[in-house]
């Protein structure tokens, strides 16, 4: 035990000598010259520390004119520790020191208040000398530097943002696009490959080949005889690529030439499910509550203006553009508001659709912790003017709208700067939006099948939490977990909206819920 204290009280000793070298470092250490650098040495590690230190200083002076939801919140030079667990700032109103693991490795002085240029020639340095120690930052190309000092101080405010890269930038660095020829499949027996799915207007779509087609050669080589990563290869990669395949379909042998593409996802997916007597059900799967989704919407509205019901699927949809949202809820609400963003503690904007809705059909809304910005004010929406049944589990409460700032060097910031209430008022952000019908408490077949007997038995168990501000939002989301299994949270989705959809009772009595 003597020993044992003797040692703690060594370490306190350790810690405060190293405490007050520290202090000595702030206070004592004489200031550095006007500039961190020199004129004639531009290039260090790599990098143009002019260039850099001109992005830096343009990225904090844009950071210091960002409004977030209403709070204040000032972006500090200290957060740049959060690069890396073994990095220390100690900083006052004359120095800003910096500690890597007990050693201090960088002594500068502060700049003044709004000196952005001198934040950004510090920032450069104290980012030289981390690089120097840090492996995994001094490989980082240019633009992922910026991405990851833009994340170090968006975690020092608890805030959301990050650098977009250049374009032209990241194709400069890297000569990378991600492409692929658009197939999906698996090896046979014999280790051929068996086409399993095309994207549709892909380059393999395009050449007419199909699900079921069996490739057998590329490029001069058997697909038996070449590897899994060579294979992968052919299919995707980065830059374009071109892959001359031998395919065997039911029409006979025929050679193809594929040229690798970029593949482009549409931000929203519809499937009619047809039915001659009701008109059929209409599944809308949202991946991203954008001015693309509305207009594939809009359509698939007007292809099929006599369907029964409607299931809009947002489990995994996002959305940082509030026009674009205002645009989707107008197609089911009409001109009401949406929602409200706020800006500043006083500054709130209501956001409201400009036409009409199209479409009077009953529509269950799927939602889960996925469900995130926009498109929980979407979920809002429908439950705040009753029109859908919420059904699945909690939004994620990160109702947030982005503000894009461009930059200098090409580059932009995107900050999740504005909060989101729902259009009447009701606080999103945080809180998140509740079903009526929690999914994750229906499990099996057999408690499916209960439930459907307790809801003919008017004893379901629908439960709003949505109206009291006061609700412990923890013990709701306790009360309705996340589902751990995609695949059990699709097949329980899928049965519960069928049932909810096809009997108009039911649908009515959860509305009024």
């Amino acid at each position: 035990m003597e020993n044992s204290a003797a040692g703690n009280q060594g370490g306190k000793m350790r810690i405060k000598k190293f405490l007050a070298f520290i202090m000595f470092a702030l206070v004592v250490m004489p200031c550095g010259a006007e500039s961190l650098f020199f004129e004639d040495e531009p290039i260090q590690d790599g990098l143009n520390v002019f260039d850099v230190s001109a992005t830096f200083a343009d990225i904090y002076e844009k950071l210091d004119s960002v409004k977030w939801g209403g709070k204040n919140i000032n972006v500090a030079i200290e957060s740049l520790e959060k690069l890396n667990p073994d990095a220390h700032i100690a900083a006052t109103d004359e120095r800003v020191v910096l500690v890597w693991k007990d050693s201090i490795i960088a002594n500068y002085p502060r700049p003044q208040p709004n000196d952005w240029n001198g934040f950004g020639e510090i920032t450069t340095a104290l980012v030289l000398k981390l690089r120097a120690n840090d492996p995994g930052l001094h490989s980082a190309s240019e633009s992922e530097m910026y991405q990851l000092v833009v994340d170090s101080l968006m975690r020092g405010i608890d805030e959301n943002g990050r650098y977009i890269y250049s374009r032209l930038a990241e194709v400069t660095e890297d000569g990378r696009i991600l492409t692929s020829v658009g197939l999906e499949g698996m090896r046979d027996a014999r280790g051929n490959w068996r086409i399993t799915g095309v994207y549709k207007d892909s380059p393999a779509d395009i050449s007419g080949l199909r699900e079921g087609d069996l490739i057998v050669a590329i490029n001069g080589v058997n697909v038996a005889d070449m590897s899994d990563a060579d294979l992968s290869g052919a299919m995707s990669g980065f830059n374009s690529g071109t892959s001359k395949i031998k395919v065997l379909s039911p029409s006979g042998a025929r050679d193809v030439v594929l040229r690798r593409a970029t593949i482009i996802l549409a931000d929203a997916d519809v499937v009619h499910r047809a039915d001659p007597e009701t008109g059929g059900i209409l599944e809308i799967v949202v991946h991203k509550v954008s001015d693309n989704a509305a207009a594939i919407v809009n359509e698939a509205l007007a292809t099929y203006p006599d369907v029964s019901g409607i299931v809009l699927d947002l489990r995994a949809a996002t959305g940082d553009d509030e026009r674009a949202a205002a645009k989707f809820a107008g197609l089911f609400i009409g001109a009401r508001p949406v929602m409200r963003v706020v800006e500043t503690a006083k500054d709130e904007v209501e956001i409201i659709p400009g036409g009409a809705a199209v479409t009077d059909a009953d529509v269950v809304v799927l939602m889960s912790n996925m469900t995130r910005g926009t498109a929980e004010a979407l979920v809002a929406a429908f439950y705040e003017y009753g029109r859908g049944v919420l059904v699945g589990t909690p939004t994620a409460g990160a109702a947030r709208i982005a503000t894009r700032i461009n930059l200098e060097n090409g580059g932009a910031l995107e900050l999740l700067n504005k909060s989101i209430k729902t259009g009447t008022g009701r606080k999103i952000d945080g809180r998140g939006v509740f079903p009526i019908v929690c999914l994750s408490n229906i499990r099996s077949t057999n408690q499916q099948n209960a439930f459907f007997l307790n809801v003919i038995n008017d004893d379901f168990n629908a439960k709003d939490f949505n109206k009291a501000d006061d609700v412990d939002v923890d013990a709701v989301r306790r009360g309705c977990p996340v589902i751990t299994s995609g695949a059990d949270e699709d097949a329980l989705s899928a049965a519960v909206a069928a049932k909810i959809l096809t009997d108009a009772r039911l649908y009515n009595k959860l509305l009024s819920e």
